[in-house]
């Protein structure tokens, strides 16, 4: 969701001043606010990719504020240096020296992370999660796993729909890639929202996100908080795996089973949706634990798109009672993994 504003700030700065680029007497910048001194009227600017630059404002210096999601500058306002704050995402137009500023339109970094999570809470509330079972015409069923069993969805797609793909060993979902739906095959986990159906088994796709995933499962070993690498001994064939974790990579963590109570309702995407955040130092060794990734070049190396510590109750659900002799269904693609593909 960032990285998709920062896209439509992009987008602002190029239709909008695209006449004072032509003019060579203007030079605009993207990025971030770190700090501001009101007395002296100077900004820090940090660009994307590049190391922080101060820069003054003038007096006639236009200052700006657009929402999130606004791609036109005509829908601005005008707004006073006291409401820009650090964090902000901005873009400055400068004068010819490089340091005077002549505009600043701001995308407020609260507004961003309300963006955000109102965008994740849609995708709660309107979206269904699952690995793909087949494919008929423009038709997708899913096969969702719960506490109790699993179901089947349908998700219905049209020209209008729009298409992501996780590309080979990428962990965030602002990096999915534009996709089409012939390149989705059976095995893989998917995202989808759009309008539901009342009961909740079809959806009407507005926009899918999908990949082929590996999910494990295992014991961790150890833990390496520096370098932010988990060793875990894998379920059911006892080969070392290395899970490295980056910044971008969703750690969950699942609390203690409760006796004598069944899971909870809903699917199991719901449920990790759920769960709070945590931190590589909240995973310990001997704890249980599922990871979900792409597949990756190296066989006993992951990069997490997403883990859950504390995950008996993920690992007891992946257990198929029936028809497979109680067998763990996790792996790759096609093998039926649990649909643990992250939230935005």
């Amino acid at each position: 969701m960032r990285d998709a504003l920062i896209r439509a700030l992009a987008l602002i700065l190029f239709s909008s001043f695209l006449a004072a680029a032509q003019t060579s007497t203007a030079k605009s910048l993207l990025g971030t606010v770190t700090s501001i001194n009101a007395e002296s009227k100077t900004i820090e600017l940090k660009p994307d990719n590049a190391a922080p630059v101060p820069l003054r404002l003038l007096a006639n210096t236009i200052v700006q504020k657009i929402a999130p999601g606004e791609t036109n500058l005509r829908n601005a306002v005008a707004i006073g240096l006291s409401e820009v704050a650090v964090a902000d995402r901005v873009l400055v137009t400068l004068a010819s020296n490089g340091s005077d500023l002549l505009r600043i339109v701001v995308m407020s970094a609260a507004d961003i992370a309300r963006r955000g999570e109102a965008d994740r809470q849609d995708w709660i509330k309107r979206g269904v999660s699952g690995i793909v079972s087949a494919k008929n015409g423009n038709e997708i069923l899913l096969k969702v796993k719960t506490p109790r069993g699993d179901i089947q969805q349908t998700i219905t797609v049209s020209d209008k729909t729009k298409f992501r793909r996780y590309p080979p060993d990428c962990v965030k979902f602002a990096d999915a890639e534009p996709s089409k739906l012939d390149d989705l095959s059976i095995g893989d986990q998917i995202r989808a929202r759009g309008e539901k159906s009342a009961d909740g088994s079809k959806v009407d796709a507005e926009e899918v996100v999908f990949g082929t995933f590996l999910t494990k499962a295992g014991s961790v070993v150890s833990v390496d908080p520096r370098s932010r690498e988990i060793s875990v001994k894998e379920l059911g064939t006892g080969r070392p795996l290395l899970i490295k974790v980056t910044s971008d990579s969703v750690i969950k963590q699942m609390p203690n089973p409760i006796d004598g109570r069944g899971g909870p309702p809903g699917s199991v995407g719901q449920l990790i949706d759920t769960l709070p955040a945590a931190r590589v130092e909240d995973v310990q060794p001997g704890t249980s634990i599922v990871v979900s990734s792409t597949k990756g070049l190296e066989t006993d190396k992951v990069t997490a798109i997403l883990l859950v510590t504390n995950a008996d109750l993920l690992i007891r659900m992946a257990t198929t009672p029936s028809g497979r002799g109680g067998t763990l269904v996790f792996g790759a693609g096609g093998s039926g993994g649990l649909d643990v593909l992250a939230l935005p």
